[in-house]
């Protein structure tokens, strides 16, 4: 009847007819325009065939539908308020010309239906699901709300509160939370889903299962009372703005939405819906998120064309090794068991093999109390890990990683006894975070095969590693390394050789604005809480405080000696005054805050008088300052020393250099990165507020080119 690119429509017995999606040009299911384009052709030829009994909707994938194609979301962005809402209004055409055809509908969902692909299944007036299969509406993760009558539907099907919830955590829903709630109306094995679905479909046919009510229903108002919906939406609105805050409005905007259509028929509710999805689509978080999402696949494919460049499949590392045990040492000997890479643990020490043990261990066992892991799985996993004094155990290893003290000297002594018990093809990597690759490599004999590999603490939390290219490092070298961190789970990204690489050199831009502002006097609980409420993680002190003053004042130096025309200490530093004062952040109590455990056996952040007394000492008492200030005085240094990394080469792209900040060190999310923000914010007004504060260090002065950006009206994301 109909062959596509994207999907086929077919008379198949019993007088029904069947469309199947089968994307011929990849691997998986999209709503793409060309999709919904040939699935208008599909269904206006179904409306002018006389003498269906019944339509069957199916997937030829191992999945069903996993959504709409992102790719094409920054173009619909862009697109005015009218084409916005013509194409959302196309693509709800073609949904309710499917439920309101004169015979039923049964869709036999595989895989995943996620997004549009379940909105389409939501269409149909029965749904059958595999029990290996899920379903879900995760628009609200990307910053945007489900815009094919998702909001619509689901309410209808399973009622207000449990839509409400599905629609705003995104989360995907498993067949027997699905059936339960009503969204499915039949779980069957995999084999037999096919089967399963052309029996419901009969029963509709032949008049044995009724599916008008359920029409009727879906076209219909929800039942509950305007009084019940508006105590319901408070409820919803109230608990959403207590977990994520204002930073991201689509779950508000959901709640908002799904109340007022919950009063009136489909087709209006349908309206009111297209109307929210291109308000919401014109958010800052939307454009941040969406970018995110695309950033995040660009990065995985370049990780992976580093392999694909030379032409040949790189087989995974046959034998890990980590050299230097210890937390970091252990934790990274973790992800590799995790992961199911065997993995060789040596040390010179006892005692350090212990506390890399116990540090995996310590992984393990909260897998096990979570009921993610048995005793059983722990216990194979911790086999993986081969813990060894002996040189000799090395010597088969072909991906290795050096994770010594962060000593120069001392990694240089090491590097060179790893390169002669190990082949000659072996790789070789140094967790380091502040020294060069350039001259560790020097003490190497075969440099080529010689590479960083920043991995970031705590291991198994943190998905950055960094990493690091030598001016001798291999193009297979760095293939070898990327492929193995994609195998670790890891968001590998390929840097080139400066002082503290790129996400502490780019970090240590905001520390500095910090203890420039700190020095004149500001309170640095303020600065924490206006940054905590800009979107960070953990405000900059009490992120020194974590990561450890010791290593902060370590890296400093790093910093001063690299780069010294910009990074420049003054007298009498905020946390030189703190590292004097024997306070090394959370690894000894006390920092810029102190800390003591708390009933979850957590270290606690507390005010100190004694940190604020030193901090007097060289400041005077703290003054309160403009949070836009602090803002500013923080993320413009920041911005600054990113720009010029990307222009002198130390990282390839905006996506790549937002992505670093957002995996390194928890930028917020729904900013997208510094990269966006400073698109977000113009960059005409990112140079103006540097010069406003070039006086104070030369991290804040803009570079030409970027005035030139500026001049021009240009964006880092066009």
């Amino acid at each position: 009847m109909y062959s596509g690119k994207t999907l086929s429509l077919k008379a198949i017995e019993n007088g029904f007819a069947e469309i199947n999606f089968d994307n011929q040009s990849g691997s998986v299911n999209k709503f793409n325009q060309e999709t919904l384009g040939e699935l208008r052709e599909a269904v206006d030829i179904l409306a002018d065939t006389a003498d269906i009994r019944g339509l069957l909707v199916t997937s030829g994938k191992s999945v069903f539908v996993v959504g709409a194609d992102i790719t094409e979301f920054t173009d619909m962005f862009s697109a005015s308020k009218q084409v916005f809402l013509q194409g959302a209004q196309h693509a709800n055409s073609i949904f309710s010309q499917i439920e309101d055809m004169p015979f039923p509908s049964v869709v036999a969902i595989n895989g995943f239906a996620l997004g549009g692909g379940f909105e389409v299944c939501l269409a149909c007036d029965s749904r059958v699901i595999a029990s290996n299969a899920a379903v879900g509406l995760p628009e609200t993760g990307l910053g945007i709300l489900p815009g094919w009558g998702g909001t619509v539907r689901l309410p209808r099907l399973v009622g207000f509160s449990t839509a409400v919830q599905w629609v705003t955590s995104g989360n995907q829903q498993k067949p027997e939370a699905a059936l339960a709630a009503g969204a499915v109306d039949k779980v069957v094995a995999p084999e037999g889903l096919r089967e399963a679905s052309l029996a419901l479909l009969a029963e509709h046919a032949d008049g044995s299962r009724d599916y008008s009510a359920r029409r009727t229903q879906k076209n219909s108002a929800l039942s509950e009372a305007p009084e019940e919906l508006s105590g319901l939406s408070d409820n919803f609105q109230a608990m959403i703005q207590g977990s994520a805050g204002n930073h991201y409005p689509a779950p508000l905007k959901v709640v908002e939405l799904m109340t007022k259509a919950a009063t009136v028929g489909r087709d209006e509710a349908i309206s009111l819906e297209n109307l929210a999805f291109y308000e919401i689509s014109q958010t800052p978080q939307a454009r941040a998120l969406v970018g995110l999402f695309l950033n995040d696949q660009f990065i995985a494919k370049t990780a992976k064309g580093y392999g694909a460049a030379l032409g040949e499949k790189l087989p995974p590392a046959a034998q890990a090794g980590v050299i230097g045990a210890g937390i970091m040492g252990g934790g990274i000997a973790y992800q590799n068991a995790v992961r199911g890479f065997p993995v060789v643990m040596k040390d010179i020490a006892d005692p350090a093999l212990e506390l890399g043990i116990n540090e995996a261990n310590k992984l393990l066992g909260k897998s096990v109390k979570r009921g993610k892991l048995s005793e059983e799985g722990a216990a194979q996993i911790l086999s993986k890990i081969s813990p060894t004094l002996d040189d000799e155990a090395i010597a088969n290893c072909d991906m290795l990683v050096e994770a010594v003290v962060e000593l120069e000297s001392v990694k240089k002594q090491v590097l060179p006894a790893i390169e002669s018990q190990v082949s000659a093809s072996a790789t070789i990597t140094s967790n380091t975070s502040t020294i060069s690759i350039n001259r560790l490599a020097e003490s190497l004999a075969r440099p080529e095969n010689f590479c960083g590999m920043h991995f970031f603490n705590p291991v198994h939390a943190m998905k950055l590693v960094e990493i690091i290219r030598g001016e001798k490092t291999s193009d297979k070298t760095i293939a070898a390394v990327c492929n193995y961190a994609l195998g670790l789970g890891k968001k590998p990204i390929v840097v080139n050789d400066c002082p503290g690489f790129l996400v502490n050199r780019v970090l240590f831009a905001m520390t500095f604005g910090l203890e420039i502002l700190l020095k004149e006097g500001a309170d640095f609980q303020q600065v924490d809480k206006v940054m905590e409420a800009w979107g960070l993680p953990m405000g900059p002190a009490y992120l020194m405080d974590v990561i450890g003053i010791d290593t902060i004042i370590h890296c400093y130096s790093s910093m001063i000696e690299g780069l010294p025309e910009r990074y420049i200490k003054g007298d009498n530093w905020p946390t030189e005054t703190i590292h004097n004062a024997g306070r090394l952040g959370q690894k000894n109590g006390l920092g810029y805050y102190k800390y003591e455990l708390n009933e979850k056996g957590k270290p606690a952040k507390l005010v100190d008088a004694e940190a604020v007394a030193l901090l007097e000492s060289i400041a005077g008492p703290a003054q309160q300052v403009d949070a836009d200030e602090i803002v500013d005085r923080l993320l413009i240094s920041m911005a600054m020393e990113m720009v010029r990394c990307l222009e002198e080469g130390i990282v390839s792209s905006p996506a790549e250099a937002d992505m670093a900040l957002i995996y390194g060190v928890g930028f917020p999310a729904f900013r997208g990165g510094i990269c966006r923000w400073m698109d977000e914010e113009g960059l005409q007004s990112i140079v103006d507020r540097g010069d406003k504060y070039t006086h104070l260090s030369e991290l804040y002065r803009p570079t030409e080119k970027l005035r030139q950006m500026a001049a021009k009206g240009e964006s880092f994301f066009s």
